[in-house]
């Protein structure tokens, strides 16, 4: 049995969010394209005498070290699973965003569970892991396989999607997070007594992203949740403006925010977009990347 196992795990954006009306279990129905892009967390995991977690990084002050946290519970999943006790030191090296929409959370989870399964040697299949994944959260199950889906149900049931290029982003850090299931409580409200259409991708969108057509996916992305987000958080309006005034070819809010993303059309155009933010006033940090970036993967 190895000592130590290392995992590093991509955010992901969320080029498309689709989202039906609220559900009996409170749960709604998704269309999520993910896409999943060059920002890592890295998960080490060490036996231990108990089930310990550490954070260093960016927001680290913010991310709970006990059993709430999903790196955590995917130790204690697998351990029940496989008979194992979950005693082992958990290490987060944190680099993406904490509450940002951008699923660092559950990429803990999904390199959790990815190192302690090399830790442990159970060799459990990819549909144990993703089965396990799909418990501990909608976002979960991409961290794990990475690239691009579409999630359908609440987000956790993935097809893989073809992306025929690279896709050039630049990321706005706001100065204070969001809840997601605010942001959802919100779009509830916001919705309230309309009728709200169930959720379908996009076929343009799948195509520009099967063409690697940059300017194809900026005029098909959306975010249903973008309004709640912007009802919660009015000041990101000026973060979106700023990068559309500096070329962005689209900007949206990430997922349940706050966090927002805006494409470009290259390295170059990325580049100045990212400097122009930073210079904004608009937000806390700014990071340029592309997509797409592979998921949970053993270093």
């Amino acid at each position: 049995m190895t000592q130590t196992v290392t995992v590093r795990v991509p955010a992901k954006v969320n080029v498309q969010l689709a989202v039906g009306g609220a559900r009996p279990d409170g749960f709604h129905d998704l269309a999520n394209v993910f896409l999943a892009v060059g920002l890592y967390d890295e998960v080490t995991v060490t036996p231990a005498d108990e089930l310990r977690i550490t954070c260093a990084g960016p927001d680290a002050a913010e991310v709970p070290l006990d059993r709430t946290n999903l790196a955590a519970r995917a130790a204690i999943e697998l351990g029940r699973r496989h008979g194992i006790d979950p005693a082992v030191h958990i290490h987060i090296a944190k680099d993406i965003p904490v509450a940002g929409g951008m699923a660092g959370g559950s990429a803990d989870g999904a390199g959790a569970l990815v190192a302690c399964d090399a830790l442990w040697g159970t060799d459990a299949s990819r549909d144990e892991l993703l089965d396990i994944c799909a418990d501990l959260g909608s976002d979960v199950p991409f961290s794990l396989v990475g690239g691009a889906a579409l999630g359908v149900g609440r987000g956790e049931q993935l097809r893989a999607l073809e992306v025929g290029g690279t896709f050039h982003w630049v990321f706005a850090m706001a100065a204070r997070g969001l809840s997601t299931p605010a942001v959802f409580r919100e779009f509830d409200r916001m919705n309230e007594g309309l009728r709200v259409p169930a959720p379908v991708a996009s076929q343009e969108l799948l195509d520009a992203l099967a063409k690697g057509d940059a300017g194809a996916l900026a005029r098909a992305v959306s975010n249903d949740l973008q309004p709640a987000a912007l009802s919660l958080f009015p000041e990101l309006a000026d973060t979106l403006a700023a990068g559309r005034a500096a070329g962005a070819l689209a900007a949206l809010v990430s997922g349940s925010g706050p966090t927002t993303a805006f494409l470009a059309a290259d390295a170059e155009s990325a580049d100045a977009v990212a400097e122009a933010l930073r210079a904004s006033g608009t937000c806390r940090s700014v990071r340029a990347t592309v997509s797409p970036a592979p998921g949970a993967t053993v270093l």
